[in-house]
């Protein structure tokens, strides 16, 4: 028989409670409140990258109220004392929720354009160089986004970030973007680039690097961005120096090898402007 000594140290030990050793989980910071209701909408009918148009359409307004909050007096005033992670943070989600807003407007697309797809967001008369939107007290169209608001922060990650309603444009994150976190999600960006063909291509069959004409629309931006420092490529164009600066990092060991023979041909791929539809896709 057991003693109610023993007893009472067997029930003791039972309670000992061990500290806990784990490490302590990330903590990822909170999405910009005035961002949190477009996060919520992505995260509903965002899937890598695609788009359930049809469904996002039946839900329109809560994507309208969250455009309207983007121009808001209060708005207006505190953009000029945000920072320029939180600026820029807000000129990709407005570019990209214009975009949702200008796809769903019209949709089901069916155009007749010969040089696009009959889906293409491409096929809406001035989607992007003459259909206005108001934004932090402007009237802009998402051209002028992109050409006027996003070159003053000077990285051309920006422009890999833009979902432009297409196959061939950046993958559309389920996502906003958030000033308090911009830095990570544009390093995600960067990393996500040589894994997706529409963005960079690694071929050495071909021997060839296929690039986004995304890059060829903004030289400028990434030669000033990403100088080489590398003596390898000194044969190089000036974008193909810098196109090689912003993939390495990010590229497998077998693509690392394939680039130091410094024998492929760099190309601009075909940008393909099929609709990013998850309802229907289309070609």
């Amino acid at each position: 028989m057991v003693s109610r000594v023993a007893t009472l140290l067997l029930a003791t030990i039972a309670v000992v409670v061990l500290p806990d050793t784990r490490l302590p989980a990330q903590v990822v910071p909170p999405t910009d409140p005035l961002h949190q209701p477009f996060d919520d909408l992505l995260d509903l009918y965002v899937r890598d990258g695609l788009v359930y148009y049809q469904a996002l359409g039946a839900d329109r307004g809560k994507l309208n109220r969250y455009l309207a909050s983007l121009d808001t007096p209060d708005v207006v005033a505190a953009y000029q004392r945000w920072d320029q992670s939180q600026r820029a943070a807000f000129w990709l989600n407005a570019y990209n929720a214009f975009v949702l807003r200008t796809v769903i407007d019209h949709y089901p697309i069916r155009g007749r354009a010969s040089e696009y797809p009959p889906s293409s967001i491409r096929q809406i008369p001035g989607a992007f160089e003459m259909r206005s939107h108001r934004a932090a007290g402007r009237s802009v169209t998402l051209d002028a986004i992109e050409k006027t608001a996003l070159p003053e922060f000077r990285d051309p990650r920006l422009y890999l970030a833009l979902g432009r309603g297409a196959i061939g444009s950046p993958r559309l994150r389920s996502e906003a973007f958030s000033g308090n976190r911009l830095e990570v999600q544009l390093k995600n960006v960067a990393m996500e680039c040589p894994t997706r063909s529409e963005c960079i291509l690694v071929d050495a069959t071909a021997n060839r690097i296929s690039v986004t004409a995304a890059v060829g629309w903004h030289e400028t931006e990434f030669i000033a961005a990403y100088p080489t420092p590398d003596a390898g490529f000194a044969n190089r164009s000036p974008i193909e120096r810098a196109v090689l600066t912003f993939i390495l990092p990010n590229l497998l060991a077998t693509e690392r090898n394939f680039l130091d023979k410094n024998e492929f041909r760099v190309t601009y791929s075909e940008f393909d402007w099929s609709l990013n539809d998850l309802t229907g896709r289309t070609r």
